[in-house]
């Protein structure tokens, strides 16, 4: 096991070594799957109120490195299948919890919810906020929001709908960007390798603040803010469907072959090479459903203007010219 997976969950990495983590979780395929499912078994077992202790530590990191072992694996697998074993698997879990965690304060109320490439989800927080997450996104939260704010990080693109509450306001943390909100609904593009954060706002009132600058802006329905490095370039959302995402559907309107293809590596976890500058200029109008997949959505925008494809698959590397 990469033991950087346990100083994650145990929250013992710096905030560079964890956004540094968390982009080669994004790039490495079998960190990403050894991740997920250590998250998923650190979600169960921090259920329980407990007081963080060097026994208690040291019997969670043993628990979590037999959780990767082959015979283990197997077993929660079959678990799923018979809701006497799950009825089982679940008293193991609260008696693991009780035996490793001490009672007393939480040991660990913050989650991390990774979306593979080519899916989508949907999550309610405690307070009644849902969020929705675009594939190759992560979302840090905690259990329960507690203090004078509610604050989330995001890396990805999320879509927000607030539930309003006066006397704690909600924010999004996404790379050097704060968006601070009382009760609204706004998307939030924010993938790393693109280096810049853009906001789109469709209801209520937005204040976006940098970082880096301590620039701010505050928006209104229909504004859009794209923040790269410390600048703020204010705008207007394009007519259109351009968050359908959340109903499984990717829209691009007028948009550069070289944009759309950019989105799209994100989006399937693949490079994508255009051979001429030309190709990349081209524009395009399509709509196409996620569960369509790389092959299929290539294949038909090549239908509306042609170019040729060619596939490395063991490179994981797909050309067009």
């Amino acid at each position: 096991m990469d033991k950087r997976i346990i100083r994650y969950l145990l929250d013992e990495l710096t905030p560079d070594e964890r956004l540094e983590f968390l982009r080669e979780v994004q790039s490495d395929r079998s960190l990403k799957a050894e991740f997920i499912a250590c998250q998923n078994l650190h979600s169960l077992m921090s259920l329980s109120g407990d007081e963080k202790t060097e026994e208690s530590r040291a019997g969670y990191v043993r628990f979590l490195e037999l959780r990767q072992k082959r015979r283990f694996r197997i077993l929660a697998f079959r678990s799923l299948k018979y809701a006497s074993v799950l009825l089982l698997l679940v008293l193991c879990t609260h008696w693991v919890s009780t035996r490793y965690f001490l009672s007393g304060d939480s040991y660990s109320d913050t989650h991390t919810l990774y979306v593979p490439a080519g899916q989508r989800t949907c999550l309610t927080l405690h307070d009644g906020s849902v969020i929705w997450l675009n594939a190759r996104s992560t979302l840090i939260y905690p259990t329960h929001f507690r203090g004078k704010e509610r604050r989330v990080s995001l890396i990805g693109e999320g879509y927000f709908e607030i539930a309003p509450d006066a006397s704690r306001p909600f924010v999004v943390s996404a790379a050097q960007v704060d968006m601070t909100v009382l009760g609204t609904k706004f998307n939030v593009y924010s993938y790393p390798e693109l280096g810049y954060v853009q906001t789109s706002l469709l209801e209520g009132s937005l204040l976006v603040t940098s970082l880096e600058s301590s620039s701010q802006v505050l928006l209104t329905p229909g504004d859009q803010v794209t923040v790269r490095s410390e600048e703020l370039n204010l705008g207007k959302i394009k007519e259109g469907e351009t968050f359908l995402w959340r109903d499984g559907i990717y829209s691009f309107e007028d948009e550069r072959l070289g944009d759309i293809v950019r989105k799209l590596e994100l989006y399937y976890d693949v490079r994508i090479f255009i051979k001429t500058a030309a190709l990349a200029e081209i524009r395009y109008t399509c709509k196409f459903r996620q569960r369509d997949g790389i092959d299929e959505i290539l294949r038909l925008i090549s239908r509306i203007y042609p170019f040729d494809i060619s596939k490395d698959r063991e490179n994981n590397i797909i050309t067009l010219y």
